[in-house]
């Protein structure tokens, strides 16, 4: 090898790399993610694929379509919690949600600026879809479908629920779009075991998961681990996916801060890790 080859080997301009997030389903815990998003902001790491499933599609959207974690801050802080907590009834129409996002992202997917997909449940075949295309606010609210609170929403003919119940953080989606290197966020990381839960609630249960036209498939979460190359785990089980009150969703945004924070350098490491290896 010549002077000048291992001079442009050394000092060759590094190969941009297309770093993936992937943002797990979880309610109002979703505040995480917004708090995932400062912390990855402040160190200088943005995205260039993005993924989600149910409110990870919500925040992956508006990342997509180039909100700020600021931005979402101040939206959320529009919702109006005494009318959102009037529709968390047993299979409620969706209708209302669909209308407050398009206020923020309004028109296609081919209207983002960033290459984004959403995760739903295929309500007749129980299996993991990729919405990418078509009316977004549709899409999201198709994704963020969890009954018994919501009933499915149509697209096509077919019926969507949460995409929780195939693909709960859909990293293996985020690299089929074409990332190199993929973040996903775990907002169910330590929810409380079924046996740790009072005998009412666990009756309570069992009755509700016999009227859900969808079921939790076995690697709804471990297909997203086994497809992330970092995976961030915020502890919010002290927090449930309705958790709406003021003080639970800005405890929530800090500990996906926090956690987020504490993995920034172990991303940087495996984006010079990569980008070593594309030398």
């Amino acid at each position: 090898m010549g002077l000048f080859s291992r001079l442009k080997n050394l000092f060759g301009k590094k190969q941009k790399i297309k770093l993936g997030l992937a943002l797990g389903s979880g309610g109002a815990k979703g505040m995480a993610h917004l708090g995932a998003l400062k912390a990855f902001e402040e160190a200088d790491l943005s995205f260039a694929v993005v993924t989600g499933a149910s409110i990870g599609g919500i925040v992956g959207a508006l990342y997509a379509k180039g909100y700020s974690f600021a931005d979402m801050v101040g939206i959320v802080e529009t919702l109006n919690r005494k009318e959102f907590s009037k529709n968390l009834k047993p299979f409620s129409d969706l209708g209302f949600a669909e209308t407050f996002l398009e206020n923020y992202l309004d028109g296609d997917f081919q209207g983002l600026s960033l290459p984004f997909a959403a995760a739903a449940t295929d309500g007749e075949t129980n299996r993991s879809v990729l919405l990418k295309e078509g009316k977004l606010a549709r899409a999201l609210t198709a994704s963020a479908a969890i009954p018994p609170f919501f009933k499915g929403v149509e697209i096509g003919g077919k019926k969507y629920y949460d995409g929780a119940f195939s693909d709960a953080i859909p990293c293996d989606y985020c690299k089929q779009l074409g990332a190199d290197l993929v973040v996903g966020i775990d907002l169910s990381a330590y929810n409380r075991p079924s046996e740790e839960r009072g005998a009412f609630s666990r009756l309570l249960g069992s009755a509700i998961n016999s009227m859900m036209p969808v079921r939790y498939l076995e690697n709804c979460k471990s297909r997203g681990y086994a497809a992330a190359d970092v995976m961030i785990r915020p502890d919010l089980g002290d927090y449930r996916a309705t958790s709406i009150d003021r003080a639970s969703m800005d405890e929530m945004f800090e500990a996906g801060y926090e956690a987020a924070k504490a993995q920034t350098e172990e991303i940087k490491s495996k984006i010079a890790a990569w980008q070593k290896g594309k030398k």
